[in-house]
Parts: C-alpha cells; structure tokens; sequence
C-alpha cells in the first residue's frame, strides 16, 4: 500500500487517541521504525495490558482454538492469550504477511471484535502493523474486505523524535551526537540484497554493542559491529566519526590549518567521514550566487579550493565525493565556486609543489 500521507512518531499518540479506540487501526512502515514500540507505548498510556500476536507465526487454530464438547455440543475454545475477562490492546503484529487462512481467522476479530462466541471486552483495542511489500519484506495482499474495515496509518521515521527518544533511553553519546550530525543516515530503504541496514533498531543495536564492549573496544571491533547493523556507507561514516572522537582529527582543526587531512590507508574511513563534513561545511557557508560572496568569504573559498587539492592528492575518490551532484543528478554545491574549482585547480595544484 502506498502512503498518501506519512506521520511521524510523535503523531502517532494523537492518533491512535482518537482511532484505536473506536476502530481497528493498521500501521504501514519500513522495518525498524519503531512500529511494535509505539503500540506497546500507547497501550501502557491507557493502561491496557498489549498482547502482540505475530501473524508469521501463527496457524488459524492457535487463534480460533480447539473444539470441545459442551452438552453435545462442539464449541471452538479460543486460546488463553485472547480470551481475557479484563479490557486490553490486541496487536496484530505483522498481519499482512501471515497466510491467507491466519488472516481469514483475524477477520472476526478484527471486524466484530469477537472469536466464536468469546467477545473482546468493552474497552479493549485492535491493531494491526506490517511492512509494505516495497520494503523487500515479506507482505501478501490484504482482502479488500478487510482493507475498507482498517483505518490506515503510514508511519515514517523521524530523526528529531528518535533523538528525543534516544536520550531519554540512555542510547550510546556517540550514536546520538553522530545522528544530530547525519540525521539523513537514521533510515535507509532496504536494500534487495541481504546485507545490513540503517533503522532506528539498527542504531539502537549498535548502541547496545557500544555500551556492551565499553571503553576496551578497538576499531577492528567496532569496524565488524558497525557494518554488521548499518547501511555499509554508514557504518563507514560512523567509524570514521569514532576515530575523530578519540583522536585529534576534526573538520574544524583541518579547515583552519592547525590539522591535515588523515593520509595513512588505514585512515580512509576517517577521510571519507571528513570529506562528507568538509562537502556538508561548504553547503552551508558557500552562497548560491557569486555576488553575494563578501571579501572575507571569498578568502574561505580559496582556502576551501586548497584544501580541496590537498584531498585529491591523497585521494581524487574521496575528493570527488565533495563535489559530486546528489542522488538526482543535481549539483549540490554552487556552480561558480565548482567553475572557479576547476579553473583554477593546475595553479593551486602547481603552488604545492
């Protein structure tokens, strides 16, 4: 299903306010964003009690039940899980990837909140969460039927509610600081192989690595455990902004001069991290056009193009990388300094030798 309009996390409490309480609602998202959490969380709020059923695991008799025989009679039992006398919050947990028969079984629940002739109690509410089949997931269709009796929610990441979130959940220093830097790297799309990628979860992963291996964790460590949980691009970021942590390396000392740019082959990581810090400073002081560059401005660009050339040297991969155009195809920094770069780039080059 795609998502007409997508909330944040802090959306979500509002909404499932005024939704899950007179509706079954169904949240839509990526894997990882913290879906099951945010069910959990509301339901504590209301002080329900939330059982989570994973459609993946479950066979239509584990929510229909058995038969027994009452007064000769056959009645169908539903499971303990469900069939409580006190109010709760049912979560449906991955229902659109369960089997065509599991999600038949959901239909009763779902629709008339009753299974056989157990009634969920008054006060009691349903929702469902599964990923969408453009996140490489597992998901089957959903009947139609069933669709126009959801409410439906599409929920997508958001790095300044994580943050809020990751402060007050004791989340590694490092991953919060580092995401403050890169809020563009706390999600990406999965990717169609198998291989590791960044979700709020991963983070939170590596966070729990990070405090587990403590102040003894060497970079090879945290090398294998940053691309075993991220976007392989973010783990190397991230490692590289680990190194700037513990040793003297920074974006600001090498842009004044009192630092060079990292040359050893065991320092690319590093390098690539600083020319990511180094593109993203250039974004933020370079004007969009020329005739707004001040004089003490235009004595930064030429520092810039410097260290620019400096970069090249060592190596023109990660120097291209400050000036390559985003993922459209649309240049990201000013067209007159990368014409003035590339003007002026044999001279700079010719005054270091």
């Amino acid at each position: 299903m795609q998502a007409a309009v997508a909330v944040t996390p802090a959306d979500i409490p509002e909404l499932l306010l005024g939704l899950a309480t007179v509706r079954p609602v169904f949240l839509w998202g990526a894997p990882g964003i913290g879906k099951s959490s945010l069910v959990r969380k509301f339901a504590d709020s209301l002080g329900l009690e939330c059982v989570s059923l994973l459609g993946t695991q479950l066979a239509p008799e584990d929510l229909i039940g058995v038969p027994q025989i009452r007064d000769g009679r056959s009645v169908f039992c539903p499971p303990e899980a469900i069939a409580r006398d006190e109010p709760y919050c049912l979560f449906l947990d991955e229902l659109n990837a369960a089997t065509p028969d599991v999600q038949k079984a959901f239909y009763s629940l779902i629709l008339d909140r009753r299974i056989g002739s157990y009634e969920l109690p008054a006060g009691s509410i349903v929702i469902g969460a599964g990923n969408r089949a453009t996140d490489n997931a597992l998901a089957r269709p959903i009947a139609s039927a069933l669709v126009n009796r959801l409410t439906h929610v599409h929920l997508q990441a958001s790095a300044a509610d994580w943050l809020v979130w990751a402060g007050e959940s004791g989340i590694h220093p490092w991953i919060t600081d580092y995401l403050t830097d890169r809020p563009d790297h706390l999600w990406s799309p999965p990717p169609k192989t198998e291989e590791p990628f960044s979700t709020p979860r991963s983070w939170h992963m590596l966070s729990d690595a990070l405090h587990s291996f403590g102040t003894g964790l060497d970079e090879q460590t945290l090398k294998i455990i940053a691309h075993g949980t991220l976007t392989p691009a973010h783990a190397v970021s991230f490692c590289g902004y680990a190194k700037i942590v513990r040793h003297t390396f920074g974006i600001e000392a090498i842009m004044k001069g009192d630092a060079s740019w990292p040359a050893a082959l065991g320092d690319r990581d590093l390098l690539y991290y600083l020319a990511e810090a180094f593109r993203g400073r250039l974004v933020k002081e370079l004007p969009a056009r020329k005739e707004h560059v001040s004089p003490a401005l235009r004595q930064s660009a030429y520092r810039f193009k410097s260290l620019l050339v400096q970069l090249a040297e060592i190596s023109v991969e990660v120097a291209q990388t400050v000036v390559a155009d985003d993922a459209d195809g649309l240049p990201v920094l000013p067209g007159w300094f990368l014409i003035e770069a590339a003007r002026d780039m044999p001279r700079l080059v010719e005054a270091r030798r």
